[in-house]
């Protein structure tokens, strides 16, 4: 498998920056090759007989969850002591402790975990196609316009208070029972198909559940880093025949990804303190028309 250092940035930056803002980091890794007409990153089958894309591209989601465990590691630290204290006699946890979190996080990354082994080979055939990117890039789009709407309408039920008020009507993490956390997760299933985004789906599904955008995106990329983790165990041996050259070419990629995700991930916990999902919205939408339009009339070889 031959690749290049441009090939590497431009795909360790792709996956650190888009994994973690709800554009779909799958959906931009196919349809970027697709459009410069890298085909050839797809079509090698070195790793075993199946192409390295997907090992390749996993191995930048490791360096992407190493970065989140960074950043989040008091409360992965926290997950570890839940479970040694707790792992007995879990009924006893009351809502409103970080034991509580803890568990919900638990419970949440179960739905995706499990679909990924399910429809693993599947999907690795999905990850090829451009042309169904883009279409799901689209749809990414309008979840999140409608997950807005969803929140504006529970916002205008107490538009009558006054907005501190207001605000409280909307809910913390420590908050959520066990089945909302497992609807939560449930969402995060659709980021396996790429043009879906993992943290937009879950953002939007703890918007849902009337979580404040700020929880809403924490409580994400927490359950994002054990499903992105476990992905990169499973995927990343495929790569271990190449060449040296090869892989230090993959390290390099993932450190780099994992600095573009660390980065993201603070811009991002910022800016949804007041920030909202329109942005990405518009951007996906607008991306994935656009994109569509090129591999239908210019670039129809590539889709």
């Amino acid at each position: 498998m031959n690749i290049t250092i441009w090939q590497t940035i431009v795909l360790a930056l792709l996956q650190g920056v888009t994994e973690l803002f709800p554009i779909s980091s799958l959906g931009h890794t196919v349809l970027v090759p697709g459009l410069l007409g890298w085909g050839n990153m797809t079509t090698d089958t070195a790793c075993g007989g199946e192409s390295c894309f997907v090992p390749l591209i996993t191995a930048l989601h490791l360096g992407t969850s190493i970065a989140l465990l960074l950043y989040f590691w008091r409360d992965w630290l926290q997950v570890g002591r839940t479970l040694v204290v707790t792992a007995k006699d879990w009924k006893s946890v009351r809502k409103g402790t970080p034991e509580w979190v803890s568990w919900l996080i638990i419970v949440g990354t179960i739905p995706a975990g499990l679909l990924g082994l399910l429809l693993e080979h599947t999907l690795k055939r999905v990850f090829a196609s451009p042309l169904l990117a883009a279409a799901f890039l689209v749809l990414n789009g309008a979840v999140l316009f409608l997950g807005e709407a969803m929140r504006r309408r529970s916002a205008a039920t107490f538009s009558a208070l006054p907005p501190r008020e207001r605000e409280k009507q909307f809910r913390h993490l420590d908050s959520l029972s066990f089945k909302e956390a497992l609807a939560v997760g449930a969402a995060q299933a659709l980021a396996l198909i790429p043009g879906f985004s993992r943290s937009g789906m879950t953002i939007v599904g703890g918007l849902s559940v009337r979580l404040t955008h700020e929880d809403a995106a924490r409580f994400s990329f927490l359950l994002g880093t054990p499903v992105i983790l476990a992905a990169s165990v499973l995927e990343v041996p495929k790569l271990l025949h190449l060449p040296v050259s090869t892989l230090l070419m993959v390290l390099f990629g993932a450190v780099l990804s994992g600095i573009a995700a660390f980065v993201s991930t603070r811009f991002l916990l910022k800016y949804f303190e007041t920030g909202r999902l329109d942005p990405f919205a518009y951007y996906c939408m607008g991306a994935g028309l656009i994109m569509l339009i090129l591999f239908f009339t210019v670039l129809p070889g590539r889709a």
